[in-house]
């Protein structure tokens, strides 16, 4: 009912601030405005991150590779933020060391890579374990998984990662955003909007029920992401800047690393390349490819390119074929231009700045979100607030600290609890970290709740969908608070099962009826059939492979 709920207030007052789109730079400022006191509504056309958002490389990162292009003002602000959301957020970003291999050859001598990452050290306050230089005898003893004899030497570094999805991230700032009064839906677009007087009324039409209504604001805030630009020309905004796209795509593949730590590589055509891990799983990639067209997809091309370079750098006791392919990952980087540089050629494609921008018309009170990382979250959200400030919205309750995990005594006396339960003692799953962290990094403060449904009812401290770590108390969770339409807002956004399992495994999980029952109620087998349909129509559009490896059982 939380979404109705929302849906049907939409259109029954005047908002300070209508956010279209519902990624990271949408979900921060929902988050940032409506715990200052600003009265602010939130849309997006799909489900929360469920575009660019959620197909990151679940890295907080400074940005070294900007030192290459020395944008080194880019590199300080974006190490600040990695440092702030390391703090804010201990259990869900962590440092994480990358393992750098270099070949003999390089455009840059090893050494001034090794320079390169104190340099990095240095601007980011040495908020990190220091650097280290890597011998061949180093790689060779630390990451047997490398095929050290291609290299001379490696750098060794730090900086942070996501322990659980992009997506899941994102949520949390819609879910404080709810929690601070905003009212928020997803499934909901706008159809472009016109400032009448002092009030914009954006047509919005809700893609559950079909029906068309109106959202008044007196601030609109464009967080469209990719479609930042398309919604300026519905809603006849010029600007100054315009979106130009990299594609980014990662496979998701058997773990190729018994360490968590980030195997680092320079690809055949020079530029960063990871293997990430996730769990019992890695994350390779990425690419970055001019894309003209949205949306963006894997093409056969892009899975070359990710198998050969990695199977040439790792020693593998078997190379990775598609048929390793667990799930894949394709988003854009929107990269921002000025509109008037005409089209940008690929010489200089890969040199493009990663730089946000925040364009703000003054005169229509309307804010365009251009460009934006989820390191820098924290800054875009302060920066807009700061505009619409000056846009004429009060905000009552500026300077609140509106991001963050609960305070220490509020987290200890979680911890407290779930230790007098014996909680850690009452299930197993696939994951070796403890339940009563886990559900911490996740919920937070609301792992309370959970604390009492699994006091109620030790039922629901089981693993509902056997092999995955997902309790049957995190299901009515999620059906209560966490607004889940589809089945696939829960299995690729809420959790990251679809992340790192096949659809067969998915499809053949005991508890997945029981997991759509709780969701869903009277609509779970339509939801079960939609979520399959949606993905063996996938596996059809695809390369011949995908289809073959779904159809297989193995996990």
């Amino acid at each position: 009912m939380l979404r109705e709920n929302n849906v049907e207030k939409l259109d029954d007052r005047v908002f300070d601030v209508l956010i279209v789109g519902g990624g990271i730079n949408g979900a921060v400022c929902a988050s940032a405005l409506a715990s200052q006191g600003a009265r602010v509504a939130l849309i997006d056309r799909g489900d929360f991150a469920g575009q660019t958002s959620q197909e990151s490389s679940n890295l907080v990162w400074g940005g070294i590779k900007y030192l290459e292009t020395f944008e080194f003002s880019l590199v300080k602000e974006l190490c600040r933020a990695r440092n702030q959301l390391v703090r804010s957020y201990p259990s869900s970003v962590k440092e994480v060391r990358f393992f750098t291999c270099l070949e003999p050859g390089f455009r840059k001598p090893a050494w001034m890579i090794y320079l390169g990452a104190w340099l990095y050290w240095f601007i980011g306050l040495f908020a990190t374990r220091r650097p280290r230089w890597l011998s061949r005898a180093d790689v060779t003893s630390d990451e047997p998984s490398v095929l050290a004899a291609r290299f001379s030497a490696g750098v060794e570094y730090s900086d942070a990662y996501l322990v659980d999805n992009d997506a899941r991230f994102v949520f949390k700032f819609i879910r404080e955003a709810l929690d601070h009064g905003g009212i928020v839906a997803n499934y909901v677009s706008s159809e472009g909007a016109t400032r009448q007087g002092e009030v914009w009324h954006t047509r919005a039409l809700d893609h559950v029920t079909g029906r068309r209504f109106e959202i008044r604001s007196r601030v609109l805030i464009n967080a469209c992401g990719p479609q930042v630009d398309s919604h300026n020309e519905r809603s006849q905004i010029g600007t100054a800047h315009r979106h130009v796209f990299s594609k980014g795509i990662h496979l998701i593949t058997r773990r190729l690393s018994e360490h968590t730590r980030v195997l680092t590589f320079f690809a055949d055509d020079g530029r960063l390349f990871f293997v990430i891990p996730m769990g019992n799983r890695s994350c390779v990639g990425t690419t970055d490819t001019r894309v003209k067209e949205l949306p963006a997809r894997v093409t056969a091309e892009d899975r070359r390119f990710v198998l050969d370079n990695i199977n040439k750098r790792l020693s593998l006791a078997e190379p990775l074929t598609e048929a390793d392919i667990v799930a894949e990952r394709c988003g854009v980087r929107p990269l921002v231009v000025a509109r008037g540089d005409g089209d940008q050629g690929e010489a200089d494609w890969t040199s493009l700045s990663r730089k946000h921008e925040i364009e703000v018309d003054a005169a229509q009170a309307h804010v365009s979100i251009y460009g934006g990382k989820l390191t820098d979250c924290i800054n875009v959200a302060e920066e807009v607030a700061r505009e619409v400030e000056r846009l004429g919205v009060t905000l009552p309750y500026a300077g609140f600290r509106w991001f963050g995990e609960p305070p220490d005594a509020f987290r200890d006396e979680y911890f407290h609890q779930a230790r007098l339960m014996r909680l850690d003692e009452l299930t197993s799953s696939e994951s070796s970290e403890p339940l009563s962290t886990r559900l911490w990094r996740r919920y937070a403060g609301r792992a309370f709740g959970l604390l009492d449904d699994i006091r109620r009812d030790p039922k629901m401290a089981e693993v509902l969908i056997l092999g995955t770590e997902y309790l049957r108390c995190e299901l009515y969770h999620a059906a209560k608070h966490e607004m889940v339409v589809h089945l696939d807002d829960f299995l690729r956004r809420r959790s990251k099962i679809a992340l790192v399992e096949r659809a067969s495994f998915i499809r053949q999980a005991p508890g997945l009826a029981e997991a759509a029952q709780i969701l869903f109620g009277d609509r779970a087998e339509e939801e079960l059939a939609r979520y399959f349909q949606e993905a063996d129509a996938e596996a059809r559009g695809s390369e011949p492979f995908f289809a073959e490896a779904r159809a297989g059982c193995a996990p």
